[in-house]
């Protein structure tokens, strides 16, 4: 058994033992190598020359993964430096993308990285925003109810710890270009997104409303 599949399966077995929702901690790689490669991201993205890779949460960004089940998406992000099958990117840094967390399609949340550390995986806002990834999302495996609800669980645990302004889906990150929070300096570095849908994103910001969100820039 490999690493990874020990790591799930670990998690799984924890996770089995109470009905209770909790996050159970997966993490991923996150060496001298990817620490070197995030602050290099910050710095040629972002023109953020700084000493560490924390952020300060402003954001909440829901995604999809496309990728059918839960160690598929967690090998997606574990290693350090983007594989050779997402050559779009590579070109940009060569620093894997990643999530602080990943909900699986029965709805378990798991931590990937320390939530106030920087996971590339919104252009333009990694640095102040928080990422939740949803096993799934690809044709025939639509995003499930468990993961609702899991993921509106996230928003308000993070919502209640830090200073969140926004929760946004990843379709709507282009809206934020000319926001403050925006600091991607190459015009020309955008990717299409549709996920996590906005039904989705919908029903998380209805079931969040009393913390007040702003809405999302208009263009």
């Amino acid at each position: 058994m490999n690493r990874i599949a020990f790591v799930i399966l670990l998690a799984l077995s924890l996770t089995a033992c109470t009905t209770q929702k909790k996050i159970v901690d997966i993490p991923i790689i996150f060496d001298d190598q990817r620490i070197e490669l995030t602050k290099e991201y910050m710095a040629q993205r972002y023109g953020l020359d700084k000493d560490s890779t924390q952020i300060t949460p402003k954001m909440v960004v829901l995604h999809w993964t496309a990728i059918p089940s839960l160690q598929k998406s967690f090998t997606a992000f574990n290693r350090s430096t983007l594989p050779n099958w997402r050559p779009d990117l590579v070109n940009v840094s060569g620093l894997n993308v990643s999530s602080q967390f990943l909900v699986d399609q029965d709805g378990t949340i798991y931590r990937l990285m320390p939530e106030t550390t920087m996971a590339r995986h919104t252009i333009g806002l990694n640095h102040c925003a928080i990422g939740i990834e949803n096993v799934g999302g690809a044709e025939g495996l639509p995003l499930t109810k468990k993961q609702l609800k899991s993921n509106i669980f996230l928003v308000k645990y993070l919502a209640s710890k830090y200073d969140i302004e926004y929760v946004i889906g990843h379709q709507e990150y282009t809206q934020f270009e000319g926001h403050p929070f925006w600091l991607e300096v190459d015009e020309g570095y955008r990717t299409t997104k549709t996920d996590p849908g906005m039904d989705f994103v919908e029903k998380v910001r209805k079931a969040t409303k009393k913390f007040n969100f702003k809405p999302v820039p208009t263009k």
